[in-house]
């Protein structure tokens, strides 16, 4: 690989001349920095990014930390960070945690050393609650989709518990009693919307039908063998709504294998407007969560972060929308 001395030698001009043309410096001649630039073409030399970082104590990278890549609601606001990130000049290092604190306080550790310049970490459970012990308080950091307990930083969340209460509501207006619930366990969101799913059963004056909450790992195969106990009771759940689009799709797939019809025999609400979703037969209603918005606000809070180190922290609270399609149906109420 070429080094910015080869570029130097081949171009006949110092180093520092290099240096100067590459970071688009004033006050070099025309002709040497053509002569720069024709040598960079035909050595084909890449600037060493890291040994930059070292000596300016930050790059122009920034992190991205998710607990699942695979989920649908991750890999938009992955979309959202690097369309924003690219406008602004910035490159993306995406890590994926797998709700893994370790693995999570690794690769903080090692953004930090290699001087990333912030993060936008949707922070594992452990951490949630303890984001302190994490925390470099002089590293610029933006948390997403759940709520951090003890540190004051930047926060982008889903209003979890009314978008719950919104999905309930409807599903206790087309008539169904007995709702089972699906949460995710891994997370204060699974809590939030679990909340939102009690709240509704008690606005409508009803009791949380026994034994049909499930709180599982957000995981598609979790959701189906949760679903399929519920399916099994006697009597089984009317409804099920699912708190993220994996155990929708694992609810959904669940259902399909014991031959039941949506709605006739149960009705299936989730969250995350995925492609799937509108295309099944019937179509699941669901709340759409603005993850590209989520992604983008996140950025843009990093990016005057960093502008404005000292400047006061915000928390952004953001609506989901309910998308109404067939899979409620009519339900006699009893």
């Amino acid at each position: 690989m070429a080094s910015i001395k080869d570029v130097a030698k081949r171009a006949g001009v110092s180093s520092a001349t290099v240096s100067r043309v590459l970071a688009n410096k004033p006050h070099v001649r025309p002709e040497l920095q053509e002569r720069v630039l024709t040598a960079v073409r035909e050595l084909d030399y890449r600037p060493n990014l890291v040994a930059r970082s070292l000596r300016v104590q930050q790059s122009n990278i920034v992190g991205l930390v998710v607990s699942d890549i695979q989920n649908p609601f991750f890999t938009a606001i992955s979309r959202a960070v690097e369309d924003a990130a690219y406008a602004e000049g910035m490159n993306v290092f995406l890590c994926n945690t797998d709700e893994d604190p370790a693995k999570e306080v690794s690769y903080l550790n090692l953004m930090r050393d290699a001087h990333v310049a912030g993060a936008i970490l949707s922070p594992t459970l452990q951490t949630a609650g303890s984001l302190a012990d994490v925390l470099d308080p002089a590293w610029p950091l933006v948390v997403i989709d759940r709520r951090v307990q003890d540190a004051d930083v930047d926060t982008v969340v889903l209003d979890n518990v009314d978008s719950a209460q919104r999905l309930v509501d409807h599903l206790i207006e087309h008539g169904h009693r007995r709702i089972a619930a699906l949460t995710g366990i891994t997370s204060a969101t699974g809590r939030e919307r679990h909340q939102g799913y009690l709240r509704s059963l008690r606005a409508h004056g009803l009791d949380a039908p026994a034994g049909l909450t499930r709180r599982v790992p957000p995981r598609q195969q979790d959701g189906y063998q949760a679903a399929n106990e519920l399916l099994a009771m006697d009597p089984p759940p009317d409804a099920i709504v699912a708190t993220n689009s994996l155990l929708t799709l694992g609810a959904l797939n669940a259902i399909r294998d014991r031959g039941l019809r949506i709605p006739d025999d149960v009705a299936l609400v989730g969250f995350d407007d995925t492609t799937w979703a509108a295309l099944v037969d019937p179509p699941i209603t669901v709340v759409c969560q603005p993850t590209y918005e989520l992604g983008q606000t996140a950025a843009e809070l990093l990016f005057r972060r960093l502008e404005n180190p000292d400047r006061p922290t915000r928390e952004v609270v953001l609506k989901g929308k309910l998308i109404v399609r067939g899979s409620c149906g009519h339900h006699e109420k009893s």
